[in-house]
């Protein structure tokens, strides 16, 4: 139905973005990403990578909510744990469109801005078994650049 192009990220929900990022890195290794305040999904979140890892490899994202009330609430009732996984597509808007017209349950019907300058949307987790899935499309594709290095 859409053609996704790599795993971007998986995604685990923590109450202190810093504690659990300083404490995965040290525990596995991993070398600290990105880190920033993402004002569109009231969350501040930390991306993990694998030391020396291709700068197109999958990232852990630590996220944690910083007002998200959907977040808090899956914390609340769930404690820190996997969240989602997000997959890279060409074109977001295209992959929504074709998703919404085969029947899918979308949460975000239009991309938003994300983390890493990256347009995003997410999935209804009814549609996927439970699991939530993010859709997202990298920055530089948005900005018509070409792909990522």
């Amino acid at each position: 139905m859409i053609k996704v192009k790599r795993i971007d990220h998986v995604a685990v929900a923590v109450a202190d973005r810093d504690a659990a990022a300083g404490d995965l890195s040290a525990l596995f290794g991993l070398t600290a990403g990105a880190r920033e305040h993402v004002a569109s999904q009231k969350t501040d979140v930390a991306f993990l990578h694998a030391d020396g890892a291709r700068a197109d490899a999958t990232a852990l994202e630590i996220c944690a909510p910083a007002g998200n009330e959907a977040l808090a609430r899956f914390l609340a009732s769930r404690g820190p744990g996997l969240h989602h996984v997000c997959f890279e597509v060409e074109d977001l808007g295209g992959a929504l469109a074709a998703l919404k017209a085969a029947g899918v349950r979308l949460i975000d019907e239009t991309p938003r801005p994300g983390a890493r300058g990256h347009l995003v949307a997410f999935l209804h987790p009814a549609a996927t078994g439970g699991v939530l899935f993010e859709l997202c499309e990298q920055a530089d594709a948005v900005r018509g650049t070409g792909s990522a290095a």
